[in-house]
């Protein structure tokens, strides 16, 4: 078949790099256009990057829309793929395409359907999740499954690590369906609206987590929320980005934010269930240390001393 791919993030790289080595075409990729990063360099565009490394035309509308696609169209595409593309895709773009659009998605739809699926199966403390590939519609992640694989979900796994097994995962399982849908031996499976639920962008401010929540909330945050927003606490009465750590207890009772002794250079904290190791930390404009260091420093700070 003749396609254009629509992905913008490293979860979408998989995926393209195995179109682009399997018997089908990749008449364009469509990626996130390029903006400035920090101190004025221009952000990673990874998707954009891989396509130029593959040869492969590039678009980078702000919103796209059919004009961007008239070559493409005109050419004979058959089919649109998105993969974190990061926008919806207008009814206008999935009419234009004779076998309209499929999607890959890294959560077993319909749980988790949105922008964040793995850092919410993390929080949610699933214990398994996948990557499902399913026909694009109009409304979010809502369309018909047409393949699925899950995974297991361990209680030490980090955003990262699971989106890069996903993407692999989700990239095998495209082609084969691509050769499906080639061949009429499809099945659409509808989603159970029952069970829907959404995992919503994630914002700055959900990584500032009081010690009022339970240690294992703070330890799924810690691995959910990697390497954006990140988890920030309170430390000696400073807001500190929590690095490292892990539950010492899941239950008991302690006062939430309480300094409850020393673990070597860790800091056993109080928190609204259980308790909970802080091994590294980084203070605003400082540099990573064990709260130890950290609060040696801070002590001197208050004492004048430099």
């Amino acid at each position: 078949m003749r396609l254009v791919f629509a992905g913008s993030s490293a979860f979408a790289l998989a995926p393209l790099r195995a179109l682009a080595a399997s018997s089908h075409s990749v008449l364009a990729v469509v990626t996130a256009p390029d903006r400035a990063g920090d101190r004025g360099r221009l952000a990673p565009r990874p998707v954009r990057d891989l396509a130029r490394q593959l040869g492969l035309p590039v678009l980078q509308p702000t919103r796209l829309g059919r004009v961007d696609l008239e070559p493409q169209l005109a050419a004979g595409a058959d089919l649109l793929v998105v993969c974190a593309y990061g926008q919806l895709i207008p009814g206008s773009i999935l009419d234009a395409f004779p076998r309209g659009a499929v999607g890959v998605h890294p959560s077993l739809l319909p749980r988790h359907r949105g922008a964040a699926p793995v850092a919410a199966a993390i929080l949610a403390g699933d214990r398994e999740t996948g990557v499902s590939i399913f026909r694009v519609e109009r409304r979010l992640d809502a369309g018909p499954v047409l393949a699925a694989r899950a995974v297991p979900l361990p209680s030490t796994a980090t955003t990262p690590e699971v989106e890069a097994e996903l993407a692999e995962l989700g990239a095998s399982l495209l082609v084969e369906v691509l050769g499906q849908m080639e061949d009429g031996r499809l099945e659409l499976r509808a989603q159970d609206e029952s069970r829907v639920t959404y995992a919503a962008k994630l914002r700055r401010t959900d990584g500032h987590l009081p010690w009022s929540i339970p240690a294992e909330e703070v330890d799924r945050s810690l691995r959910a929320l990697r390497p954006w927003p990140g988890v920030t606490v309170v430390l000696a009465g400073t807001e500190v980005k929590l690095l490292r750590g892990g539950v010492v207890a899941a239950a008991g009772t302690a006062t939430p934010g309480e300094e409850l002794g020393w673990d070597g250079e860790a800091l056993v904290m109080g928190t609204g269930a259980g308790t909970f190791r802080v091994e590294l930390v980084q203070p605003p404009g400082g540099r990573p240390m064990t709260p130890a260091a950290f609060i040696r420093g801070r002590r001197r700070a208050d004492q004048g001393v430099l």
